[in-house]
């Protein structure tokens, strides 16, 4: 049987919590979202300009965006996972919808607020080189990688 061990959790906007930009929380449970890395809360970024901006603030509300206006539409938002991490987090994809016809990973890393997480999957690189053409988001003005970010704070 295909997917037989895939699980889901899903909820109303109104009852997610975004912990960051690439983590939410339904209920008790955490989910890290699949295959995407976005800049850590403290993280400062260069824009166009070379000023300074919180990036990792700006991602977390671009999620708590998606999520909001998920909530407005009256659609819920649904994440498909088969595995946790070493944090017992869920690792989930997100969909808005139950015909998950919007990926919330996708689109993080579409609009240039995550970058695709290559150490654990190659699902996002399209979305992430388009982001990147185009400048969106962080691709706007220069950064660290999240991962190369934290090896150097912590």
């Amino acid at each position: 049987m295909a997917n037989s061990e895939e699980k889901f959790i899903a909820a109303w906007g109104s009852n997610i919590s975004v912990i960051d930009g690439d983590t939410i929380k339904i209920g008790k449970e955490k989910i890290r979202l699949f295959g995407i890395d976005t800049p850590e809360m403290k993280q400062i970024c260069k824009n166009k300009n070379n000023d300074p901006y919180a990036c990792g603030i700006t991602s977390k509300n671009f999620l708590s965006y998606l999520i909001e206006d998920a909530n407005e539409n009256n659609e819920k938002i649904y994440c498909y996972y088969s595995e946790r991490d070493k944090y017992n987090r869920i690792i989930g994809e997100c969909f808005i919808d139950t015909i998950s016809k919007t990926n919330i990973n996708k689109m993080m890393v579409g609009n240039g607020r995550a970058v695709a997480y290559l150490k654990y999957s190659e699902k996002y690189l399209d979305a992430q080189n388009i982001a990147k053409n185009k400048k969106y988001g962080i691709w706007k003005g220069t950064f660290d990688l999240p991962e190369e970010w934290r090896k150097k704070n912590k």
